[in-house]
């Protein structure tokens, strides 16, 4: 028998760790997977090794493996057989079909956290390589969709929004659910956190409102006021996805019948009977030309049909911010202030009451065409923001909030122009890497506000950009590396000057 010596360390997996002498004696190696038994419990675990951490005689257990083992005191450890998912991961390796069994058990093994980080890999890399053929895809998501829990709505339709993002300040599902439920329908939205942004749309709702909810308590409050923005990590829906995507991230990659299944998962196990998919195109965007964007939108219908949800799909303009805010507060403030009807950007307005439109139409609240119109008398009567009011209360946010009452980081420094005359270039990816720099998503207050977008005329010194961010040493970092490489370039500009100056 073994001493437990506990890790209190979350890592996402089932994981222990021997003293290099105790797992040669056991004939073990790391990434060995073990079958580790205590009195009235047992869990399998990958090994890990180690010739200081833990002693000869113990064994260091993570959390997660302690949960199953319910905390023992000593346990044995003993070799445990793989499991026949990786027979089946090194099928598709080979560009073989796979059967629906077979990708079940993948998914279940993933969601059971019986692969380890270098087989959850080769299954995404695998998957990378070798595009699933329709009917793979659709036992897939069914598959992710089964192996968590499920929201069955007494009243239909259930109307749903996804983003395949790509684009900054793309904050619409704070003006878009709240038209949506204000016209009588269900709108349940589970959104996700920044992974690589500046803010996802649950770090945006979470500046008025708690976020984490139950897949009980979120039909309860949909239920409750129409319409939820909750974070989907929070519940146990499709619980696979969020364990592939820590994989993809972690590999720079997007397998793409993995990131259909994704999208579809999440929207079958909220029970949506109607999704409207915001797919954003051009430079910088996950959808370089209107052409994959039309082929992505072909497969989502097929895929949607497949599962008995009807998809609709809108090409949007990607090439630059929606808005002029980048950052959780900011980009709710923004928000706030369209829904308050005190102006706001033009793309930001727009683009929200065309996918809401849609989703109105669907749910037969407009006729083909009508969706629109029916979506801004919402919006310009009022009753967007008052739903929008009555979800932040029921997720337990103070319901009296305004865009006035939003408050920003309160270290701000202006980027000026360097030259006069038109903005020519507009570079996304560095306006998100800045906002990330002073602080965002995790600074709620952080980021940047634009003041000049594509084709507008700018006076020498006159500002392009402010970076805001509760931190003084973060700003300055921003600001000095947004001067060393520009995000937005006018006319005329130096871009840079060969050769450099070095810095002493």
């Amino acid at each position: 028998m073994l001493q437990v010596l506990p890790f209190d360390i979350e890592i996402g997996q089932h994981k222990v760790m021997l003293n290099v002498e105790n797992a040669r004696e056991r004939g073990l190696y790391a990434g060995d997977r073990v079958r580790v038994r205590a009195k009235g419990a047992s869990t399998t675990a990958i090994l890990d090794t180690t010739t200081q951490m833990v002693k000869p005689g113990e064994i260091g257990i993570f959390t997660e493996a302690l949960k199953d083992l319910k905390d023992p005191k000593q346990v044995d450890i003993l070799p445990a057989p793989k499991p026949m998912s990786l027979c089946y991961i090194k099928m598709l390796m080979d560009n073989q079909k796979l059967e629906e069994d077979q990708i079940r058990a993948i998914v279940q093994d993933i969601v059971d956290n019986n692969l380890s980080e270098i087989e959850l890999s080769a299954y995404i890399t695998a998957s990378y390589i070798h595009k699933l053929e329709a009917q793979e895809t659709e036992w897939l998501t069914r598959a992710m969709i089964d192996t968590g829990e499920r929201i069955h709505f007494d009243t239909r339709p259930v109307m749903d929004k996804h983003s395949i993002g790509g684009v900054p300040g793309n904050k619409v599902s704070l003006l878009v659910v709240p038209i949506v439920a204000a016209a009588g329908l269900m709108i349940p939205k589970t959104s996700s956190r920044a992974i690589t942004g500046a803010g996802g749309t649950a770090d945006l709702m979470e500046v008025v409102a708690p976020v984490e909810f139950s897949a009980e308590e979120i039909k309860e409050l949909t239920e409750t006021v129409g319409g939820v923005i909750v974070w989907g990590g929070a519940t146990n829906i499709a619980p696979a996805d969020d364990k592939l995507i820590k994989a993809e991230y972690a590999l720079s990659i997007d397998p793409y019948s993995q990131m259909l299944a994704s999208i579809m998962a999440k929207k079958g196990a909220v029970g949506a009977d109607s999704v409207v998919i915001d797919m954003p195109v051009g430079p910088g965007t996950k959808l370089p030309s209107p052409e994959a964007g039309r082929s992505l939108a072909k497969d989502l219908i097929d895929l949607g049909e497949r599962l008995g949800i009807r998809v609709e799909c809108a090409m949007t303009f990607g090439g630059s911010p929606v808005g002029r805010t980048i950052g959780p507060a900011l980009e709710v403030r923004e928000a706030l202030t369209v829904l308050e009807n005190k102006g706001g950007p033009n793309s930001l307005r727009e683009k929200s009451l065309s996918l809401a439109g849609i989703l109105l139409e669907m749910g037969g609240i407009a006729g083909r065409g009508g969706g629109y119109k029916a979506a801004e008398e919402i919006l310009t009567s009022g009753r967007a923001l008052q739903k929008l009011l009555e979800i932040i209360e029921v997720q337990g946010g103070d319901p009296k909030v305004t865009s006035e009452s939003i408050e920003v980081g309160e270290q701000c420094q202006d980027i000026l122009a360097p030259v006069g005359g038109y903005v020519v270039a507009f570079d996304n990816k560095r306006l998100v890497e800045l906002a990330r720099m002073a602080g965002a998503p995790s600074d709620k207050m952080a980021g940047v506000i634009i003041h000049k977008k594509m084709g507008e005329r700018v006076r020498r010194d006159e500002p392009l950009i402010t970076i805001c961010s509760s931190s003084d040493w973060e700003l300055e970092s921003a600001v000095k590396d947004a001067k060393r490489q520009m995000p937005i370039v006018v006319e005329g500009m130096l871009l840079e000057r060969y050769p450099r100056v070095m810095e002493i």
